[in-house]
């Protein structure tokens, strides 16, 4: 593989952590980056007065290399600038910026205004999307890392593409661009397979929701522990907070249930010091913050939760992928049944 994503954002593995909005807090970011890989602060619905502190929480945490995500689709361009040049102005100069999904026109024009006045490429810029079509208009856009979502991802779904498709597809209209991999991938073996293919990295984040600095719920992190690939399904219904996406969550009792459930609120949240209801069909994320009915939120998991195995810290998650990266060359690439979790089927 080659080295052109740890060059392009100054980490040591070629993994990054996803943007989880709820689950991907200072402590995890921080923790990440500190281990070596590429930790991301997650802003999600975030006020711009409130992402500075943020930003330093995790400063405190690592001096090395991390980012932020900002989420455009969910809070609009005008807000997504306005989160951005908060960030902008709190983030170290080796920071990165993570999208999901494209920028818009404010964003963009932002970034492009801070690199000029920079007069060198700044702080590097990563741009999740789900098309060859999308890759390429981001790597217009002026992004230096682009990362690939596939099928086989957990959470919010851009495309229903295979992984080996757009890796192909992208890979053959950009030759020099740093390529990211999302959905399929729970240790360093899927991404040393995956570079062989053209990959030059990983975005994960069912591997990092059980971590011990991960914000997510126990309930949540102990349905990932004990979950198979077979216990994902792909739903519209978690749709309050986020409508017009399909998501791949953990079967629950609304999924099976479908959408004829009362739109009741069923759990409570805290943020920055107040309570807030959380509907069921909401988007939101089981965090430590959430009392209630926690089992009938969205529990955002990929297809690589067989691999998952580990409610460790951050920085034994990443020591472990890379050390199965690092000797995946002992083993002739075939998948390991007997490495995955006895769970084959999903259980009644």
């Amino acid at each position: 593989m080659s080295a052109r994503l740890c060059d392009a954002l100054g980490i040591d593995v070629p993994l990054l952590q996803a943007g989880m909005g709820g689950v991907a807090g200072p402590e995890l970011a921080g923790a990440v980056s500190e281990a070596g890989a590429g930790g991301c602060l997650a802003l999600y619905k975030e006020r711009p007065e409130h992402i500075p502190a943020l930003v330093e929480a995790v400063r405190r945490r690592t001096g090395r290399a991390f980012g932020i995500n900002i989420i455009p689709e969910v809070v609009g361009d005008a807000r997504a600038e306005e989160q951005l040049s908060a960030a902008l102005g709190a983030l170290p100069d080796h920071a990165f910026l993570t999208f999901f999904g494209l920028p818009g026109p404010r964003c963009t024009a932002l970034l492009r205004r801070v690199r000029r006045v920079r007069r060198t490429a700044g702080r590097a810029v990563v741009v999740q999307v789900g098309s060859v079509a999308d890759a390429g208009r981001a790597a217009d856009q002026g992004a230096d890392v682009v990362v690939l979502q596939n099928r086989r991802a957990g959470g919010h779904l851009l495309g229903d593409r295979e992984a080996d498709d757009l890796l192909e597809g992208v890979r053959h209209a950009r030759p020099g661009l740093p390529l990211v991999t999302a959905g399929g991938i729970g240790d360093g073996r899927d991404l040393a397979a995956a570079g062989r293919r053209g990959a030059d990295g990983a975005l994960c984040g069912t591997l990092f929701v059980p971590a011990a600095e991960s914000d997510a719920h126990p309930v949540f992190k102990e349905r990932v522990l004990r979950a198979c690939s077979a216990e994902t399904v792909v739903t519209g219904l978690y749709r309050v907070g986020w409508p017009g996406r399909r998501h791949r969550v953990l079967r629950t009792s609304v999924t099976e249930a479908g959408p004829g459930l009362p739109e009741a609120f069923i759990s409570t949240t805290e943020h920055h010091g107040r309570r807030h209801p959380v509907p069921r069909y909401s988007a939101a994320t089981p965090t430590r913050h959430c009392t209630g009915r926690v089992e009938e939120m969205a529990m955002y998991c990929g297809e690589s939760v067989d691999r998952v195995r580990s409610g460790a810290t951050a920085a034994s998650i990443v020591a472990e992928f890379r050390r199965r990266y690092d000797q995946y060359d002992q083993y002739d690439g075939r998948d390991e049944r007997d490495e995955r979790k006895p769970y084959d089927q999903p259980r009644p």
